[in-house]
């Protein structure tokens, strides 16, 4: 992982798998977010294996795949809020964007990452597509008992700074600003996966069924017997992979204005 842009004027680190082609050829391009660390002091260690996917998507698909560290997370500065991971995302979407030689930019993100990466698709029209993997529908939980969330980012070392938040209300108003669920109709007309474990024990299944039932035309898949971490179940990868597969021989998405001229 490497500095790779800068949000907020935070530097944001990451990598980028870039696929052997010959030089100038254009590709699409991926960003890969993680989600919400699971283990104490756990922030230092997201996304620790997502540079793997990474590569075996730039590979084995040719696409351009970038996968970072949200801030507070990895080697990434700052400390975590809900609209600073988004605005993140956003930044890695434009940054990898603005690469050279990307054709589009569709975004894949796992848990929090994920109902995040529908989030910042509705912002961001120029998101081809998205994927979400174990994703929640909404933040309530977290909004319900924010003190204790606010504890706890601290003990995954996802908070490091001890006058942070400036203001608690606005950071945790923000779980009940940013609602996946609310997003999901902004995404008609773009590719969509859902991807969810039966099992998962973070998130249940119910919120995938949700999201892709408010889509309407989603891809949603059930991993039987799957848990949370999906990253780690090859199924879960095998499926996304040909989803991205699919994905890749489309023309990017135009403007609205262009569609209706």
């Amino acid at each position: 992982m490497q500095p790779l842009f800068v949000c907020d004027g935070l530097n944001i680190v990451g990598h980028v798998a870039r696929p052997a082609k010959a030089p100038g050829r254009a590709a699409p391009g991926v960003v890969i977010c993680h989600g919400y660390p699971s283990v104490v002091e756990g922030g230092r260690l997201s996304a620790r294996s997502f540079p793997e996917l990474a590569e075996r998507i730039a590979n084995e698909l040719g696409w351009v795949a970038l996968v970072f560290c949200f801030r507070g997370c990895g080697e990434s500065e700052g400390d975590f809020s809900l609209r600073g991971w988004m605005n993140d995302l956003l930044g890695a979407a434009a940054h990898l964007r603005e690469a050279e030689n990307v054709s589009g930019v569709s975004v894949v993100g796992f848990g929090t990452g994920g109902g995040l990466a529908i989030c910042a698709a509705a912002a961001d029209p120029d998101i081809r597509g998205v994927g979400a993997v174990g994703a929640p529908a909404d933040y309530d939980d977290w909004a319900t008992h924010p003190r204790r969330l606010l504890q706890h980012s601290r003990e995954l070392g996802i908070i490091h700074q001890r006058a942070f938040p400036p203001s608690f209300d606005h950071w945790a108003r923000e779980f009940r600003e940013i609602r996946p669920i609310g997003c999901v109709d902004e995404l008609r007309g773009r590719p969509f996966l859902v991807m969810h474990g039966s099992d998962d024990e973070a998130v249940p299944v119910f919120d995938g069924r949700v999201l892709a039932d408010s889509h309407g035309e989603a891809d949603l898949r059930i991993i039987e017997g799957g848990a949370h971490q999906l990253r780690h179940d090859p199924r879960a990868v095998a499926i996304l992979l040909g989803w991205l597969d699919r994905q890749g021989g489309q023309a990017p998405r135009q403007p609205a204005a262009a569609e209706s001229s």
